[in-house]
Protein backbone atom coordinates (compact mmCIF):
# COMPACT_ATOMS: atom_id res chain seq x y z
CA UNK A 1 0.00 0.00 0.00
CA UNK A 2 2.83 2.36 0.91
CA UNK A 3 4.66 1.77 -2.40
CA UNK A 4 1.45 2.39 -4.35
CA UNK A 5 0.97 5.74 -2.59
CA UNK A 6 4.60 6.64 -3.19
CA UNK A 7 4.30 5.78 -6.88
CA UNK A 8 1.09 7.82 -7.21
CA UNK A 9 2.69 10.78 -5.44
CA UNK A 10 5.73 10.58 -7.76
CA UNK A 11 3.48 10.40 -10.82
CA UNK A 12 1.44 13.36 -9.58
CA UNK A 13 4.60 15.46 -8.99
CA UNK A 14 5.96 14.56 -12.42
CA UNK A 15 2.70 15.59 -14.07
CA UNK A 16 2.61 18.92 -12.21
CA UNK A 17 6.20 19.81 -13.14
CA UNK A 18 5.97 18.56 -16.73
CA UNK A 19 2.77 20.43 -17.60
CA UNK A 20 4.32 23.94 -17.79
CA UNK A 21 7.19 22.67 -19.94
CA UNK A 22 4.84 20.95 -22.37
CA UNK A 23 2.61 24.03 -22.51
CA UNK A 24 5.53 26.24 -23.57
CA UNK A 25 6.42 23.98 -26.49
CA UNK A 26 2.90 24.12 -27.92
CA UNK A 27 2.52 27.90 -27.84
CA UNK A 28 2.55 29.56 -31.28
CA UNK A 29 5.45 31.91 -32.04
CA UNK A 30 5.01 35.62 -31.51
CA UNK A 31 3.53 37.39 -34.58
CA UNK A 32 6.71 39.20 -35.62
CA UNK A 33 9.07 36.33 -34.80
CA UNK A 34 9.10 35.16 -38.42
CA UNK A 35 7.13 37.92 -40.18
CA UNK A 36 8.82 41.05 -41.52
CA UNK A 37 7.51 44.56 -41.08
CA UNK A 38 5.62 46.09 -44.02
CA UNK A 39 7.84 49.18 -44.14
CA UNK A 40 11.21 48.20 -45.71
CA UNK A 41 13.11 50.98 -43.89
CA UNK A 42 11.79 49.87 -40.49
CA UNK A 43 12.50 46.21 -41.31
CA UNK A 44 16.07 47.10 -42.30
CA UNK A 45 16.59 48.97 -39.01
CA UNK A 46 15.18 45.99 -37.11
CA UNK A 47 17.35 43.51 -39.07
CA UNK A 48 20.54 45.49 -38.44
CA UNK A 49 19.72 45.67 -34.72
CA UNK A 50 18.83 41.95 -34.52
CA UNK A 51 22.23 41.02 -35.95
CA UNK A 52 23.93 42.80 -33.04
CA UNK A 53 21.88 41.07 -30.33
CA UNK A 54 22.89 37.71 -28.87
CA UNK A 55 20.45 34.83 -28.50
CA UNK A 56 20.52 34.03 -24.80
CA UNK A 57 19.69 30.39 -25.45
CA UNK A 58 22.18 29.69 -28.27
CA UNK A 59 24.87 32.13 -27.07
CA UNK A 60 26.84 31.90 -30.31
CA UNK A 61 24.17 33.17 -32.69
CA UNK A 62 22.45 36.48 -33.12
CA UNK A 63 18.69 36.59 -32.69
CA UNK A 64 18.47 37.13 -36.45
CA UNK A 65 20.07 33.71 -37.09
CA UNK A 66 18.70 31.66 -34.20
CA UNK A 67 15.66 29.39 -34.40
CA UNK A 68 15.25 29.23 -30.60
CA UNK A 69 11.80 30.27 -29.34
CA UNK A 70 13.39 32.91 -27.11
CA UNK A 71 15.15 34.46 -30.13
CA UNK A 72 11.79 34.56 -31.92
CA UNK A 73 10.27 36.39 -28.97
CA UNK A 74 13.17 38.85 -28.98
CA UNK A 75 12.76 39.44 -32.75
CA UNK A 76 9.08 40.11 -32.12
CA UNK A 77 9.94 42.64 -29.41
CA UNK A 78 12.48 44.39 -31.66
CA UNK A 79 10.08 44.65 -34.60
CA UNK A 80 7.11 45.68 -32.44
CA UNK A 81 9.04 48.42 -30.68
CA UNK A 82 10.58 49.76 -33.88
CA UNK A 83 7.15 49.77 -35.53
CA UNK A 84 5.82 51.67 -32.51
CA UNK A 85 8.36 54.43 -33.18
CA UNK A 86 11.28 53.60 -30.90
CA UNK A 87 14.79 54.01 -32.25
CA UNK A 88 17.13 51.01 -32.46
CA UNK A 89 19.23 52.50 -29.63
CA UNK A 90 16.15 52.76 -27.40
CA UNK A 91 15.23 49.14 -28.17
CA UNK A 92 18.82 48.01 -27.46
CA UNK A 93 18.82 49.91 -24.15
CA UNK A 94 15.53 48.27 -23.17
CA UNK A 95 16.86 44.79 -24.01
CA UNK A 96 20.13 45.41 -22.13
CA UNK A 97 18.14 46.64 -19.13
CA UNK A 98 15.93 43.56 -19.29
CA UNK A 99 18.53 40.84 -20.08
CA UNK A 100 21.84 42.43 -19.07
CA UNK A 101 24.93 43.54 -20.99
CA UNK A 102 25.52 40.01 -22.29
CA UNK A 103 22.66 40.33 -24.79
CA UNK A 104 24.62 42.83 -26.91
CA UNK A 105 27.49 41.91 -29.23
CA UNK A 106 28.44 45.60 -29.06
CA UNK A 107 28.93 46.21 -25.32
CA UNK A 108 29.03 49.79 -24.08
CA UNK A 109 31.45 50.97 -21.40
CA UNK A 110 29.51 51.04 -18.13
CA UNK A 111 30.02 50.34 -14.45
CA UNK A 112 29.78 46.60 -15.08
CA UNK A 113 31.68 46.32 -18.39
CA UNK A 114 34.69 48.62 -17.90
CA UNK A 115 36.98 45.73 -16.86
CA UNK A 116 36.38 44.13 -20.27
CA UNK A 117 37.98 47.18 -21.86
CA UNK A 118 40.68 48.02 -19.28
CA UNK A 119 42.09 44.60 -18.29
CA UNK A 120 43.31 43.62 -21.79
CA UNK A 121 45.05 47.01 -22.11
CA UNK A 122 46.73 46.51 -18.72
CA UNK A 123 47.86 43.01 -19.73
CA UNK A 124 49.39 44.32 -22.96
CA UNK A 125 51.16 47.12 -21.06
CA UNK A 126 52.44 44.66 -18.45
CA UNK A 127 53.68 42.29 -21.17
CA UNK A 128 55.39 45.16 -22.97
CA UNK A 129 57.05 46.26 -19.73
CA UNK A 130 58.32 42.72 -19.07
CA UNK A 131 59.61 42.43 -22.65
CA UNK A 132 61.33 45.82 -22.43
CA UNK A 133 62.98 44.91 -19.11
CA UNK A 134 64.28 41.59 -20.47
CA UNK A 135 65.51 43.04 -23.75
CA UNK A 136 66.91 46.10 -21.99
CA UNK A 137 68.93 43.96 -19.53
CA UNK A 138 70.37 41.80 -22.29
CA UNK A 139 71.44 44.91 -24.17
CA UNK A 140 73.19 46.33 -21.04
CA UNK A 141 75.23 43.16 -20.41
CA UNK A 142 76.53 42.96 -24.01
Amino acid sequence: MKTVLTALLALFCAAIFAAPVAAQDTMPPAPYAYQQLDDPALEEAARVLMETLRCLKCQSQSIADSDAPMAGDMRHQVRSRIQAGETPDEVRDWLVERYGDYVSYDPQVSATTWPLFVVPLLLVLFGGLMFWRRVGRKGESA
